[in-house]
């Protein structure tokens, strides 16, 4: 952030506490999604690895079936891998707007003491 913010107003410096109370809970909302996609894409890749198994257990059909299962497999953890960096980008974001709103709301806190004092 900045070494010194220049005093916001009260105004301000509500304003600004609540685009980043705002942005906060976009980021808290984008986290759970990520994190609910990757919790998904894992059963997925669970599940292609089983479908992987039987499919070399069916002797007729074992060539074409497993590797279906494994392009299956590859991509759901591909899409796991995908959705756990996902939720790390997420917390990462969450964690910036979060910082921010603290920021935010010091600031206005600060601009309503001022504005207290004088009167």
């Amino acid at each position: 952030m900045t070494d010194e913010p220049k005093a916001a107003s009260t105004a301000e410096a509500l304003q600004q506490w609540r685009t980043a109370e705002r942005a906060a809970a976009v980021a808290r909302r984008g986290r759970l999604a990520a994190e609910e996609a990757a919790s998904a894409a894992a059963g997925a890749a669970e599940a292609a690895q089983a479908t992987a198994a039987a499919a070399r257990a069916a002797l007729d059909a074992m060539t074409l079936a497993e590797a279906s299962a494994a392009k299956t497999a590859a991509a759901a953890a591909l899409i796991a891998r995908t959705a756990i960096a996902d939720v790390a980008d997420a917390t990462a974001d969450t964690a910036l707007a979060d910082l921010s709103e603290a920021e935010a709301q010091l600031r206005y806190r600060d601009a309503a003491g001022r504005a207290g004092d004088r009167g």
